[in-house]
C-alpha cells in the first residue's frame, strides 16, 4: 500500500502542544550542563529539587491542555502532529499524568533515600536521567506510528540500562544491568521484529494506514501478521515482566536502587502496556473484519499471557524471603491484571476497558511505589532486603507499619483499599465478556497470594526483632508513603468518582481510532 501521508514540519503551534516534553527535556539538559561546570562541593540534591520542579511544571501543563480539550464535559478531537507521528488526546494525557506522577513520587522517594545510597558515585545523574526515562514513557503514550513508538521506547529502555547500573561500587548492580541490557535487547529485537512484518502485510507505519490495511492483509497474509503481533506481544511481555518472561525481574530490582525498582516496576511496565492498547485498538484489530479467527487468537494470546502472569507470579513468590524480589514478582502478578482489560477486548458486553485498566494503573502506582518506600526505610535500619528486617516493625514505627498494612491489603486485593475496587472491575469485565476460565485464574491467584502478603503482615505485627530502636524516616520518604497510603485508602473508600471521571474524557472512537481524513 501506498504511504499517504508525507512529512509535515514542526510549527509553532506544534512545540506549544509538545510543551509537556520539551520542559522535561530542556531542564535535562540544563542539568547536564550545571553537572559539569558546578564544584564537587556543592550538593547534588538540588538536581533532585529541579528534576521534581520540572516534573510537576509538565503535569500542570498536561492536566491543562486536558481541561482545555474537554471543556464542558465534550472532549474535542485528538491533536495529531507530525502527520499523526504524535497525538494529543485523552488516552495519552490520563497516561502522562500517571507517568508523571509516579516518576515524582520516585524523584520525592529518591531524596529521601540518597544518603543511603554510598555505592552511588554520580549524585546528579541519579535524579536528572529519570527526565529522559520520562520523556519516552510519554512518548509511547502519545505515539500514532509504529517509529515514533519505538524511539520512545528505546529512550525509556536506553536510560533504564544507566539507572540500574548507576551503583558503580555494587557487584549487585552490575550484575543486574548487564540481565537488562540482554533482556532489554532482546525485547526490542522482537518488538522491531515484529513491526516490520506489520509493516511488511500493510506497507504502512501509520497506526491508521494500519487499520485500514489490516482486514484485507489477515486475509492475504494471515501467517505474517501472526508473526508480527506475536513478536511484539512477546517484545513488550519481556518489557512488562510478564510470565514466562519476567525472570529478568526478580534480578534486577534487586541489584537497582530502590526507587529505580519502582520505577521500572510502574512507569516501564505501564508505558509498554499502554503501546499494546495502542496498538491493538488504535489498528482496530477487535473490528478488523477479514480473517476474525487470526484477531481472536490474538486476543487470546494476550489472555493466556495474563494468566500465565497470575498463576506463576504467585506460585512463585511462596518461597520468596527478598522483599525487593517479592515485589518484582508481585509486580509479575499486577502484570497479568493489566493485561486483562486489554485481551478482553470491546464486545457488546465489554466496551470499558480503559477504564478498568487505567483506575487499576492508578491503584497499583500508589500501592507499589509506596511498599517501595517503606522497604527503603526497612532496609537501611535492618542493612538488609529480607523480609525478616519487618519483624517487629509495629513496635519500632507503629504508623509506617499500618501504612504498609495499607498497601498489603490492596496488593491483596481486600476491601477498604484500591486494589480490592481495582480487581473487582477488572474481574466483573471479565465475567461481562464470559471469560470465566479467567475469572477463576483471577480469584485463585489472589487467594494463593494471601499468603505471602500476609506473611509480611505477621512479621510486622506478630515478630519481634533484634532491634527496638525506632526507625527513623525521612521527611521525603515519609510525605511518599502517607501520599501513597492516603490516595490508596480514597480510591478504596470512593472508586466511583474516577471511573466516572475516566469514563466522561475518553472514548475509543475520538482518542483511539484515527480519523485518516484529518
Amino acid at each position: 500500500m501506498h504511504e499517504d501521508a508525507f512529512f509535515v514540519p514542526m510549527t509553532w503551534t506544534d512545540t506549544f502542544y509538545l510543551a509537556p516534553e520539551f520542559i522535561l527535556a530542556a531542564v535535562f539538559l540544563l542539568l547536564i550542563v550545571l553537572d559539569l561546570f558546578l564544584p564537587k562541593r556543592v550538593s547534588r540534591l538540588t538536581f533532585g529539587w529541579l528534576s521534581l520542579a520540572a516534573i510537576i511544571a509538565s503535569l500542570v501543563v498536561v492536566i491543562l491542555r486536558m481541561i482545555d480539550m474537554n471543556q464542558g464535559g465534550i472532549s474535542t478531537e485528538a491533536i495529531q502532529l507530525l502527520s499523526n507521528s504524535y497525538r494529543i488526546d485523552d488516552f495519552s494525557s490520563l497516561l502522562k499524568i500517571v507517568f508523571l506522577s509516579g516518576t515524582a513520587l520516585v524523584v520525592l522517594l529518591a531524596l529521601g533515600s540518597e544518603r543511603d545510597e554510598s555505592d552511588i558515585t554520580d549524585k546528579a545523574e541519579y535524579f536528572y536521567l529519570l527526565l529522559p526515562a520520562l520523556i519516552g514513557a510519554m512518548i509511547m503514550a502519545s505515539s500514532g506510528n509504529l517509529i515514533s513508538l519505538y524511539i520512545g521506547l528505546e529512550l525509556l529502555s536506553i536510560t533504564s540500562y544507566v539507572l540500574v547500573g548507576i551503583r558503580r561500587k555494587s557487584l549487585l548492580s552490575a550484575e543486574a544491568a548487564f540481565k537488562y541490557v540482554i533482556t532489554g535487547g532482546i525485547s526490542s529485537a522482537m518488538v522491531l521484529f515484529g513491526m516490520s512484518y506489520i509493516y511488511g502485510i500493510t506497507g504502512s507505519v501509520d497506526l491508521g494506514v494500519i487499520g485500514a490495511a489490516l482486514p484485507q492483509a489477515l486475509i492475504d497474509f494471515k501467517a505474517l501478521a501472526y508473526v508480527g503481533f506475536f513478536f511484539m506481544l512477546a517484545g513488550f511481555g519481556i518489557k512488562i515482566a510478564a510470565a514466562p518472561f519476567h525472570a529478568w525481574a526478580p534480578d534486577v530490582y534487586q541489584g537497582a536502587p530502590t526507587p529505580v525498582s519502582a520505577f521500572l516496576a510502574v512507569i516501564a511496565k505501564g508505558a509498554a502496556l499502554a503501546a499494546i492498547f495502542r496498538i491493538l485498538f488504535s489498528t482496530k484489530l477487535f473490528n478488523a473484519g477479514g480473517d476474525a479467527f487470526a484477531a481472536n487468537d490474538i486476543f487470546f494470546a494476550l489472555l493466556v499471557l495474563a494468566a500465565a502472569a497470575m498463576l506463576v507470579g504467585t506460585t512463585t513468590a511462596l518461597g520468596q524471603k527478598n522483599a525487593k524480589r517479592l515485589l518484582a514478582l508481585s509486580g509479575v502478578v499486577n502484570a497479568g491484571y493489566l493485561l486483562v482489560p486489554i485481551g478482553l477486548s470491546f464486545t457488546a458486553f465489554h466496551s470499558n476497558n480503559f477504564s478498568e485498566f487505567i483506575f487499576y494503573l492508578i491503584v497499583y502506582l500508589f500501592m507499589t511505589i509506596g511498599a517501595f518506600a517503606v522497604l527503603t526505610i526497612v532496609s537501611r535500619a535492618a542493612g538488609h532486603e529480607e523480609l525478616k528486617g519487618f519483624a517487629g516493625m509495629y513496635y519500632r514505627a507503629p504508623w509506617t507499619a499500618v501504612a504498609m498494612l495499607i498497601f498489603i491489603l490492596s496488593l491483596a486485593g481486600l476491601p477498604i483499599s484500591g486494589g480490592f475496587f481495582g480487581k473487582l472491575f477488572i474481574l466483573l469485565g471479565a465475567a461481562n465478556a464470559k471469560a470465566y476460565w479467567l475469572v477463576a485464574i483471577m480469584v485463585i491467584s489472589s487467594v494463593i497470594s494471601y499468603y505471602f502478603y500476609f506473611g509480611l503482615a505477621r512479621q510486622m505485627f506478630m515478630r519481634s526483632g533484634n532491634d527496638d530502636r525506632e526507625i527513623q524516616i525521612s521527611g521525603c520518604t515519609g510525605a511518599v508513603i502517607w501520599i501513597c497510603a492516603a490516595a490508596t485508602l480514597v480510591l478504596g473508600i470512593f472508586p466511583g468518582p474516577l471511573m466516572h471521571w475516566i469514563d466522561a474524557v475518553f472514548t475509543i472512537t475520538g482518542d483511539l481510532w484515527i480519523n485518516m481524513n484529518s
